[in-house]
């Protein structure tokens, strides 16, 4: 899918070109199917939704309001940066769930994953927390990685080779509060 922005679209993304990539109507079906299948995996035991800031947060609220059973909600807020641009690989919980996590079904909330290094180790640092299970839900998944990371068990969609923002994505800060995913041409 991919089309130009109307002019209230244009006008709510700053006057920036947009192309739409996944509209708002394609994301919430694809939310909604997520939900289910997450309702579908965790029958019982305590769920424990950690969504991954900021970038997930729309996807996040609109996603636990799908998943029909009880759960809890806290976040992560991660670092691999530093002051750098590029990722240093050593990940740093800047913000550490206050719920005990150990016995709890753990369900990782992302936007995008990248190049994969830090929910690799993000999710190496949770595992010693003993969890009873541990797994991810990415909004996008760039499939740059030559193995998969296992505990990646819902993608929205492929994300293609392209900018993304909107619908939490963000450029410096601007675009998340979009209703689609557009590529920032």
């Amino acid at each position: 899918m991919s089309s130009v922005l109307s002019p209230e679209m244009k006008r709510r993304a700053g006057g920036r070109d947009l192309r739409i990539v996944f509209d708002e109507a394609t994301i919430a079906a694809r939310v909604q199917e997520l939900g289910e299948e997450i309702t579908a995996a965790y029958p019982d035991g305590e769920l424990l939704v950690l969504g991954l800031l900021k970038g997930s947060f729309i996807f996040l609220s609109d996603l636990v309001r799908q998943v029909n059973r009880p759960l809890h909600l806290d976040f992560l807020v991660a670092s691999s940066y530093g002051a750098g641009t590029v990722s240093s690989g050593n990940v740093r919980l800047l913000y550490d769930p206050e719920t005990p996590l150990e016995g709890k079904h753990l369900l990782i909330v992302e936007d995008i994953i990248d190049s994969g290094r830090t929910m690799q180790k993000m999710l190496s640092l949770l595992a010693t927390r003993r969890p009873a299970s541990l797994a991810v839900c990415a909004l996008l998944d760039k499939k740059l990685l030559h193995v998969p990371i296992p505990e990646v068990r819902w993608v929205g969609f492929p994300a293609p080779p392209a900018f993304l923002v909107g619908y939490g994505l963000d450029h410096a800060e601007d675009f998340r509060h979009l209703p689609f995913i557009g590529d920032l041409i």
